[in-house]
């Protein structure tokens, strides 16, 4: 499966998002064989990308199957949603044409740009997902269920933005079950920093934030 990430520094944080999936499924038995790019953009919105020449090379010309969409919500200088369901429609329309499909990776909020709450950003993705029938990635919601489940486990760093490693290994998980439907309990790929048993916890809660419909 070829995969395209579209985002800003939350996609390619700790090594890139891609290649921690592309590592996920290839520790699958039998392995899953993945080719997996990212076309991103510090601090940028959809928005931002969508004017980004780059961007819509690469989605024409890739050969994708599915291209994973990471906005950041809570960039909008209007403090409204209203932007990110314009470009969601747009990237969608042209990601269909090629014969791809697209994944909404939800990502969360932060405190320094604090005008939206986690419950807003999830009912957005949820809304538009249904309305294009896009699958969504909950990532934010299994941050928060992480917490809940394990505080002492930070989800972000020290900037309270970006992901700790463990974010970024949950986020890939949660990613990873999106994509192919498939569950990653047990999978044996987790990058250093991140223990055996810490790997198989958050597995375990990037499923349960797939398969169960998630609470806004």
């Amino acid at each position: 499966m070829r995969l395209l990430f579209v985002g800003n520094s939350l996609t390619y944080y700790n090594g890139g998002l891609e290649n921690h999936v592309r590592l996920l499924a290839a520790s699958a038995t039998p392995a899953r064989l993945v080719e997996a790019d990212r076309a991103t953009q510090g601090g940028a919105t959809l928005r931002t990308l969508h004017g980004l020449a780059r961007v819509h090379e690469r989605i024409r010309t890739g050969r994708y199957d599915r291209v994973i969409l990471q906005d950041d919500i809570p960039e909008f200088p209007e403090h409204r949603i209203d932007p990110f369901d314009e470009f969601v429609r747009l990237f969608d329309s042209e990601i269909r044409a090629t014969g791809a499909r697209t994944v909404l990776f939800m990502a969360w909020p932060y405190e320094r740009l604090g005008w939206i709450s986690l419950k807003s950003i999830a009912e957005a993705h949820h809304r538009i997902g249904a309305e294009l029938g896009l699958p969504v990635a909950p990532v934010g919601l299994a941050f928060r269920r992480s917490l809940e489940a394990r505080p002492g486990l930070p989800m972000l760093g020290p900037d309270g933005e970006h992901e700790s490693l463990h974010g970024t290994y949950l986020a890939a998980c949660v990613i990873y079950s999106t994509v192919f439907e498939a569950n990653p309990v047990g999978l044996p790929y987790h990058p250093e920093g991140v223990s055996a048993e810490e790997a198989a916890f958050l597995q375990t809660i990037a499923w349960q934030s797939r398969s169960k419909r998630p609470r806004p």
